[in-house]
């Protein structure tokens, strides 16, 4: 798996957003450490990975198109550039559908269908904690956490990062 060529790619097509970059670079970080907790397969791996990093790829035409960055317009806007970006890295038919389904639901926990599904939620969910500044309410933080989070490695991390 060559994320390299992944994270190349995103940062092309954000070009001097640095702050989209960086979130998909946190969100990513993130991911492999509940990967690493989680120890899922190979291919599942693969599919958390490229996930986090273009989860967001849509949001860029969603603020050009909608003048919005809100979690529908990203879904919708999202799969198909992810698409094309990992047909050029030459992905699997499986592992763009999948990936495709992730990006085309990460703001909507009723899609959440899988553990991978699930891990980007957790990754994702661990960076808006401190982007948007969750933290500071720490009964209204361990909601969010107590209803959102499912691996064990997330609740650690969780717990971790914002609530010890």
């Amino acid at each position: 798996m060559n994320k390299e060529a992944y994270l190349a790619e995103l940062s092309q097509h954000f070009g001097s957003d640095r702050r989209r970059i960086n979130h998909a670079n946190k969100v990513l970080a993130f991911a492999e450490k509940i990967l690493d907790g989680e120890k899922p397969s190979p291919e599942l791996r693969r599919i958390v990975i490229i996930a986090a990093i273009l989860h967001d790829v849509g949001i860029k035409l969603a603020e050009q198109k909608y003048k919005s960055a809100a979690g529908p317009y990203q879904e919708l806007e999202g799969p198909p550039i992810a698409e094309a970006f990992m047909r050029k890295l030459g992905e699997s038919d499986a592992v763009i559908s999948r990936v495709c389904y992730i990006i085309g639901g990460h703001h909507t926990y009723s899609k959440n269908n899988g553990i991978d599904f699930q891990i980007i939620w957790e990754a994702d969910l661990l960076v808006n904690i401190e982007e948007d500044d969750l933290a500071k309410n720490k009964e209204k933080l361990e909601e969010i956490v107590a209803r959102n989070f499912k691996t064990k490695t997330g609740k650690r991390l969780a717990a971790e990062e914002y609530l010890i």
